[in-house]
């Protein structure tokens, strides 16, 4: 009961905080701060397995999840009304086909990076998966890997592809599949395509339609907007619930690989902001821009969740034009994910390869590993177990044992935090550099920075 009346007084401390209008940054890092503290208490009086910490969890999960829950609820309707729309506006010369290539190859080719770096920190940190105990917890989760790998271990890479075509959409709005999302996308931009058929043949439909479109954009933006005002409070609910459920003792028997995979993590993360560098764009400046984006999508641990607060950043902080973050970020939450489909199988992978007498170091097994980690890249779920999907494809397709990946499940949820937010910001790399280098971007806009539109108190 007392601690029910703290977190009701923490949740209300935050809204005391928007109605003395402190930043919508300052607020998401106060929630942050926080749930840490107050999760490292909880876990400090009762550990982990203690009732009042399920119990208490339950109801704080109200909060977190149901703001998760929010944020997927506008996903798929912001994908569809967002895509049609930014193909009837589009306004750069280059078109839709330019600017999707683009999109998509940076997506790709930096996942290809990431799995080179991943390659390279699970062999520094000499990776191996030979001497590992597996509990019971571990043994399940093995079984439990081996029975899905059979979903895509039959599947060539053109069936994949397939895969991506959406045959029924309306069952892909409900994210029934796996590549849901990038279905999705492709059904979308079938319709925008084809009204700008329909508007050069018979204008007046054309209008009616992109008034229709207009019309819905406005309101799911609006949607959008309600829901990123209670990110502060759904960081503080998230925050508890992981560390207070997080126990020292796995992580420390894990340590070096979670040590390991946020040495890659990190890395990878430098990368990009050196990407952003090369190309004339200032990495600190960018870093302060998108830093909410980041924090919610590593609290969250969803990609695809984190589409609004992504695109919304985009737009009005990073001086993306509004088609390109649409794209990048619809597109970076189902292919190209640089944690989830990168990092995370290539370090697997290393780890594995011995147990089947497979040298790790050799360059065709590592220029290998880094192809099939690019390849299947496509299509991963940016959901929760998206990460375990790429691993599947990527050990079936080495021929490696996927059971021995379920010996990580005890840090998963720890690791999949940077996941996600490696992630996130790869999907606004590719937005903000590919509208960078097709004079697109938006440069006073960024330089400028404007308030977040959860702060405009409308």
């Amino acid at each position: 009961m007392v601690h029910a009346v703290v977190i009701i007084g923490l949740l209300y401390l935050l809204y005391r905080m928007q109605k003395k209008h402190v930043s919508f940054t300052k607020r998401v890092f106060a929630g942050l701060g926080i749930g840490i503290v107050y999760g490292a208490l909880l876990q400090q009086l009762y550990g982990v397995e203690h009732d009042t910490v399920h119990v208490l969890n339950d109801w704080i999960y109200i909060v977190g999840g149901g703001y998760v829950s929010l944020l997927h609820m506008v996903v798929i309707p912001l994908i569809i009304v967002s895509i049609i729309s930014a193909i009837l506006h589009v306004t750069t010369k280059t078109g839709v086909g330019k600017m999707s290539v683009v999109i998509i190859s940076i997506l790709i080719a930096t996942t290809a990076v990431a799995a080179a770096v991943g390659i390279g920190s699970a062999l520094a940190f000499d990776l191996s998966a030979v001497n590992m105990e597996a509990g019971q917890q571990e043994t399940e989760r093995g079984r439990d890997l081996n029975e899905k790998v059979g979903e895509v271990r039959d599947m060539t890479i053109p069936q994949q592809v397939l895969e991506f075509i959406p045959t029924n959409p309306f069952l892909d709005m409900t994210e029934a599949r796996r590549t849901s999302t990038i279905a999705v996308v492709i059904f979308s931009a079938f319709v925008g395509i084809a009204a700008l058929g329909v508007a050069r043949k018979k204008p007046e439909h054309g209008r009616m339609f992109t008034s229709i479109i207009d019309a819905l954009h406005a309101v799911v933006m609006r949607m959008v907007t309600l829901v990123l005002r209670l990110t502060p409070y759904g960081v503080l609910a998230l925050m508890i619930r992981v560390v207070s459920t997080t126990a020292p003792a796995e992580i420390w028997k894990l340590g070096r690989f979670v040590i390991a995979s946020y040495v890659a993590l990190i890395v990878m993360f430098l990368i990009h902001l050196m990407l952003l560098g090369l190309s004339g764009i200032s990495p600190a400046r960018y870093l302060k821009m998108a830093t909410p984006a980041l924090v919610f999508a590593f609290t969250s641990r969803t990609s695809a969740g984190s589409i609004p607060i992504n695109v919304d950043t985009q737009r009005d902080k990073l001086g993306v034009p509004e088609s390109f973050a649409n794209f990048s970020a619809s597109f970076g939450a189902s292919m190209g994910q640089n944690g989830c489909a990168g990092i995370y199988p290539a370090m697997l992978a290393v780890m594995i390869a011995p147990t089947v007498g497979i040298n790790p170091l050799s360059a065709g097994f590592i220029l290998q590993l880094i192809a099939v980690v690019a390849i299947s890249s496509f299509g991963v779920a940016g959901v929760g177990g998206g990460a375990t999907f790429a691993a599947l494809i990527v050990l079936s397709s080495m021929n490696l044992p996927v059971g021995l990946a379920g010996l990580l499940i005890s840090v998963e949820p720890l690791i999949d935090m940077g996941r996600t937010a490696l992630n996130v910001n790869g999907s606004m790399l590719a937005g903000v550099l590919s509208s960078r280098w097709l004079g697109q971007w938006d440069k006073e806009s960024f330089m400028r920075g404007n308030k977040h539109p959860t702060e405009d108190g409308s």
